[in-house]
């Protein structure tokens, strides 16, 4: 026989609720781990007493009693698994699993049993039902009545508040048996009462959930919370872990209490009560004990009389009660030198620690993730900015944490923890994968076709031919408009005409508008020229031939009208999909059929495109010649203006020679013309000389002749 039985997926009934977790069966004992809290039982063989087994609601269960009256129930075995655990009761424990069914007769009238911490409710000698009484929290008596109050359970959605039970008169003189049913239901009840002097108090902590300030009075059995509102009664058994985290100022300290059950306050369940202190505020502390009682019961834990540091004071004295190790940060340590890293969780800013064994993040709302009910975590990139990253947790439950606004120096910090700690990293496989898993899809894309895809691919390369036909079309025009030296000569010549314009113009302020062009002309002149852009875009001839189908396309046009008729109302979307998965299981042979008429329609385009190719260079060619000849009308058109213009030139310089001999013959009105026209041939041997243009004399005479 196996030294050890495991089961998943147990069930252990808690305050009502059912918790799922591990069992194992050993030698030395029973150990049941809860996957929920990490809370771990361990149940010593010797202590065993007693063991039933039953049928329940989820299948069958095991209840298990020990010699110091505790109740143990574990749910969600098999049937078939009962031989195999009282064989394994008989050979390590020696107790006979016994069988016992529940009671199902509906009757309301039986008998009451105490035993242990365990209210039995009997018809006969079958239980109807089992109360653990360390789910009550109050005991009240009436008239032949007693009513029981209980904890409320927040993990389960119905719970149980109440439960009265009518308890008749005897006969018996002296005896009150309401009083003694009450009796036995407080002497095991959760019910907790401030009897006798508290062994120590602390004056005003600092309280960060519950906010507050709170009076913290040391009870043998539970700790004492006393506000200006509200009181807190938490029994040392209900304290899970112990934290003391530094913060990341680094003058003052988290000590942080983990709970479960949590405490209460309305609807309102804080399972964390975070204390904050100041590393420089001391203390001097005496227990009201005497010495040999301090030695007796902490075993040189504590002292009666100790002074440091307040934070030092509340966690040595908390350890010593509750008896459980309290957890510091690791090794971890971040870009700044601190032991934690700044994040938000929830929109709510706060401070997440790498521990040894988890991640905790004070404080609001406090959550502490173990390491072994990690599934996996995520580096992911900020969503508001690229100077943070988002660090993400998701629990083998399914529940995911996602804190954000990391500052992304801390990554590589993280990423190293993280890594050290083996915890699965999602996006690092994706990026080492990367390439093996496009290269797979490349191989792919043969055997499971994707008609949208083929589509898309076909458009895109008669787009991109058309862009590149464009293009080259607009080049050659560019190239037979950009002439460099012609266009030196048209910007001279269109200065020149500008000149003889301005001086022939008799009045002074038209002079000076015609001037601005000729600054504008030197302007251009000292520019680069612009290409010109293409008048209209070039379209798709329609006269061009049609791309060839690829063998998919071939096929699928074949047998669309097939497809059709063998999946009548069927959508194109859906008409698609379904050719995709025939074409990927057809045979090779039968693709290869459609392989040879694409390669045959591919040689037949290629024919056809250099019949066309031909055709059309043919075309350009002629139109090219028409728009050269063109071009050389024009400029032969321009020449002849040229020649008019420096024959008028000559003209009126010999006329301003005969002027000048006849000059002292003039009339009152060619004087007057002649002082203006001087004016203005001043003004034009001005402008003139930076612009290298005709001799003066020449501006002269071609305006004393107007």
């Amino acid at each position: 026989m196996a030294d050890t039985l495991e089961f998943n997926e147990i069930y252990q009934e808690v305050k009502g609720s059912m918790n799922d977790g591990r069992l194992r069966l050993s030698r030395q004992g029973v150990i049941f781990k809860n996957s929920k809290t990490g809370k771990v039982d361990n149940i010593q063989a010797s202590e065993l007493a007693e063991g039933v087994w039953r049928r329940v609601a989820l299948g069958h269960g095991l209840k298990l009693l020990t010699k110091n009256g505790h109740v143990y129930k574990y749910d969600g075995f098999r049937e078939s698994e009962f031989d195999k655990l009282s064989d394994f009761f008989k050979a390590h424990y020696r107790l006979e699993l016994a069988e016992k069914d529940l009671c199902v007769k509906g009757w309301n009238w039986g008998t009451v049993r105490f035993g242990g911490q365990l209210l039995s409710f009997d018809i006969g000698e079958q239980p109807v039902f089992e109360i653990p009484l360390s789910n009550v929290s109050q005991c009240t008596t009436g008239k032949n009545e007693v009513t029981l109050e209980f904890h409320q359970n927040d993990d389960a959605e119905v719970s149980l508040m109440e439960v009265r039970f009518y308890v008749p008169p005897t006969q018996e003189d002296g005896v009150d048996p309401v009083e003694a049913f009450a009796q036995n239901v407080l002497s095991k009840a959760d019910v907790i009462q401030a009897t006798g002097d508290a062994i120590c108090i602390f004056r005003e902590l600092q309280c960060l959930t519950p906010r507050g300030r709170y009076d913290i009075r040391i009870y043998p059995t539970f700790l004492h919370l006393h506000g200006k509102t509200f009181d807190y009664k938490i029994p040392y058994t209900t304290v899970l872990r112990l934290f003391l985290l530094p913060h990341k100022d680094q003058r003052q300290m988290f000590f942080v209490i983990s709970l479960d059950p949590p405490i209460k306050q309305g609807q309102t369940r804080y399972h964390f009560l975070i204390l904050l202190f100041s590393k420089d505020e001391d203390i001097s502390l005496t227990l009201n004990m005497n010495e040999e009682e301090v030695e007796k019961r902490f075993e040189g834990r504590l002292t009666k009389n100790m002074s440091g540091s307040l934070y030092e004071m509340v966690s040595r004295v908390m350890k010593a009660l509750v008896n459980r190790k309290i957890t510091v940060p690791g090794n971890f340590q971040g870009h700044s030198g601190a032991q934690c890293i700044t994040c938000s969780y929830k929109a709510s800013s706060g401070l997440l620690y790498p521990l040894e064994r988890g991640f905790i993040y004070v404080h609001k709302p406090p959550v502490h993730i173990r390491f072994d009910e990690i599934s996996f975590v995520n580096f992911a990139r900020g969503t508001t900015t690229t100077r943070s990253f988002d660090f993400e947790i998701e629990t083998k439950q399914g529940t995911q944490y996602t804190f954000s606004s990391i500052e992304r120096e801390e990554y590589g910090k993280l990423f190293d923890f993280v890594n050290a700690k083996k915890l699965n990293i999602k996006n690092r496989g994706l990026k080492e994968g990367m390439k093996q898993s496009y290269d797979e899809y490349a191989d792919s894309d043969e055997d499971q076709h994707d008609a949208y895809l083929e589509r898309m691919k076909e458009e895109g390369k008669i787009r991109e031919e058309n862009a590149n036909d464009s293009s080259d079309g607009s080049g050659e025009e560019t190239d037979e408009s950009f002439n460099p030296g012609e266009e030196d000569d048209d910007v001279a010549e269109e200065f020149d005409s500008n000149a003889s314009a301005s001086s022939s113009s008799g009045d002074g302020d038209s002079d000076r508008d015609e001037k601005k062009p000729a600054k504008k002309a030197k302007i251009v002149k000292d520019r680069k020229p612009r290409k010109k852009q293409p008048e209209s875009k070039k379209g798709k001839d329609p006269n061009a031939p049609k791309r060839p189908m690829s063998a998919y396309m071939l096929w699928l046009n074949a047998n669309r009208e097939r497809i059709k008729s063998d999946h009548p109302g069927i959508s194109i979307t859906d008409l698609s999909k379904k050719a995709g998965e025939l074409w990927k299981a057809m045979s090779k042979e039968r693709k290869e059929e459609w392989d040879r008429k694409a390669e045959d329609a591919r040689r037949d385009y290629e024919k056809a495109m250099k019949e066309y190719s031909v055709g059309s260079k043919s075309e350009s060619s002629k139109a090219e010649r028409s728009k050269k000849k063109k071009k050389k009308q024009e400029k032969q058109m321009k020449g002849k203006v040229e020649k008019k213009g420096a024959s008028s030139k000559s003209l009126s310089s010999s006329k301003s020679s005969a002027k000048s001999m006849s000059e002292s013959f003039k009339s009152k009105e060619f004087v007057s013309s002649d002082e203006s026209s001087s004016g203005e041939s001043k003004k034009e041997d001005s402008e003139e000389e930076g612009a290298a243009s005709p001799p003066p004399s020449s501006e002269e005479s071609a305006s004393g002749s107007d």
